[in-house]
């Protein structure tokens, strides 16, 4: 990769994949001006999915040794980053050392900071998502596809015994990874729960709609494949039917997101809630600016919705099933 021109004002970078296409790219400036962050940029990055290790130690020395590199925001890369750079960095917060992952880099008198933010925005995010005592009442479980870390951070807080009511029979996670299974298996393995774990290798659509077809009413359904947004198409066939009275989740705001748009198509029948990533957006975010520039964000009431509103509200429109 070719290594980013030094910042010539304090920057917030954005590594990912695709980050001219995110919508962050025009919303930064006005949160940072209503939040008083004073001259500043956005920059982003791009990498593709799972780069050379060089490249993610290139990153991570270039906003560590430029002087006006405030820190950044990491998608799509935050396990294989720590894994290629974990050396980099002064000290890892408490989640980054559990999740071996960051989202996350600030800098703190000259030490780099690793963050995982996805376990405070994924618990923001599930409590707008999921009712309180859904999984007492409805029961259900939850079928998350895809073992990256935004499911690492979503089962987390669903398996975390602190969360009571909020706390399905059953979690099934599947990927075509089986390396990526493992390691969120062996994650698992050291949070206690009472929840029962199915781990899937599944390398078809097919596979992913018989796991469908078996959820209980009320399950929760959660896209987090990055299909749709990084990449073309949906972890699902045509023909899949989600559960009635289901929640269905899809990480991405943006994109051809063909998995949100059959679940809206059978909503109305089903009786199914669906949900965009545009929350899951804002607070992921808004921790790591907060974080980033020593700034407090609220993560609800009036200031957030003011953010919201910046931000131009959810892009998202529902759009016929295909």
């Amino acid at each position: 990769m070719q290594r980013p021109p030094a910042s010539a004002v304090p920057t917030l970078h954005f590594i990912g994949v695709s980050t001219g296409q995110s919508s962050i790219m025009t919303i930064f400036p006005r949160w940072a001006e209503v939040l008083g962050l004073g001259q500043c940029a956005i920059n982003g990055i791009n990498l593709p999915l799972h780069a050379p290790a060089k490249d993610y130690r290139d990153v991570v020395s270039f906003v560590r040794d430029d002087p006006f590199s405030m820190g950044a925001l990491v998608t799509a890369h935050k396990i294989d980053l720590l894994h290629a750079a974990a050396d980099l960095f002064d000290a890892l917060d408490p989640h980054a050392q559990s999740l071996h992952e960051v989202s996350c880099l600030s800098k703190r008198d000259g030490r780099l900071i690793g963050h995982a933010k996805d376990p405070i925005s994924a618990r923001l995010a599930l409590d707008a998502i999921v009712p309180e005592g859904h999984w007492h009442h409805a029961g259900g479980d939850a079928f998350l596809i895809g073992a990256g870390g935004a499911t690492t951070a979503i089962t987390w807080n669903l398996m975390s015994a602190g969360r009571g009511k909020v706390c399905p029979n059953r979690i099934i996670v599947s990927d075509v990874n089986p390396l990526r299974l493992e390691g969120l298996r062996r994650f698992h393995a050291g949070i206690a729960t009472d929840v029962a774990i199915d781990y899937v290798l599944a390398n078809s659509t097919d596979r992913n709609d018989e796991i469908l077809h078996a959820l209980p009413d009320g399950s929760l359904v959660v896209n987090a494949t990055g299909l749709g947004k990084d990449r073309l198409g949906s972890p699902l066939g045509a023909e899949a039917r989600f559960p009635v009275g289901g929640l269905v989740w899809e990480l991405n705001y943006r994109g051809d997101l063909l998995f949100l748009d059959r679940a809206e198509g059978q909503a109305a029948a089903s009786g199914l809630t669906t949900f965009d990533g545009w929350n899951y957006f804002l607070h992921g975010w808004t921790q790591v600016i907060a974080e980033v520039f020593a700034v407090e964000i609220p993560s609800s009431g009036p200031r957030f919705d003011l953010l919201s509103k910046l931000a131009g509200g959810a892009p998202r429109h529902p759009r016929p099933a295909r």
